[in-house]
């Protein structure tokens, strides 16, 4: 079953790319390379930091290979019950250094939910953010529902894969600008090596502001190394 539904969920992805492909005129690609150390300092407290890493890789109808920006990022999570849990995070996206644009604070809430019922872990996040520069505040809210589990057997061991999917909602809101919608569907494979690290690769397909004449098609190429101490 587990295979099946990453095949399903691969398949639908691919079938999306393929869609904004056509529509180059309309598509962005990046790549987004990202480093992050998960910290426990108790039993129901933790921090994570992170480094990310955006790269153009299509462009104005153009095969590039550029940086967009850099985000440094740090969350603190608390457990509230075995499978709840609440976060602040602050986000600092360098981005005037590579582009003509204004650098950006971002300051998140959020809670997060899981069931585990078989194999198969579920997974509901909502977030609240706030996307300040100098020119503007935006108010962002988000809802994501995620999937994971392992490839092979009912219980991941060291070496083995895994699949994590996910399918995310936002909307955008800020002073005297029309509302944003997006949404974002992803898929990664990953493995877990011995000594707390993990390795994802895969992709992610955005629909921004899908309400508009002309929505813009993201496509991500993503790869991810964490470390838990």
């Amino acid at each position: 079953m587990t295979m099946y539904f990453t095949r399903w969920f691969f398949g639908l992805l691919l079938l999306l790319s393929l869609a904004s492909v056509r529509a180059q005129e309309n598509l962005t690609a990046y790549w987004q390379p990202q480093v992050a150390v998960n910290y426990k300092v108790s039993g129901s407290y933790s921090h994570n930091f992170s480094l990310a890493n955006r790269n153009y890789i299509f462009d104005d109808e153009v095969a590039t290979l550029r940086v967009r920006q850099l985000d440094l990022a740090h969350f603190s999570n608390l457990k509230i019950q075995g499978n709840q849990s609440v976060a602040l995070g602050i986000q600092y996206r360098f981005r005037n250094t590579f582009e003509d644009r204004e650098n950006e604070l971002r300051l998140t809430q959020q809670y997060n939910i899981t069931h585990k019922p078989l194999a198969i872990r579920y997974g509901h996040r909502f977030r609240a953010e706030q996307r300040i520069t100098n020119s503007l505040t935006i108010h962002r809210f988000r809802y994501r529902f995620a999937v994971d589990f392992p490839l092979q057997g009912e219980k991941l061991d060291p070496g083995e894969p895994y699949f994590v999917g996910s399918l995310e909602s936002l909307l955008s809101v800020a002073k005297q600008n029309v509302p944003e919608y997006d949404t974002r569907l992803s898929g990664q494979i990953g493995w877990e090596l011995n000594g707390g690290l993990k390795f994802q690769m895969g992709v992610e397909y955005r629909i921004e502001d899908f309400t508009a004449s002309q929505p813009q098609n993201v496509l991500f190429l993503l790869t991810s190394a964490q470390f838990s101490l």
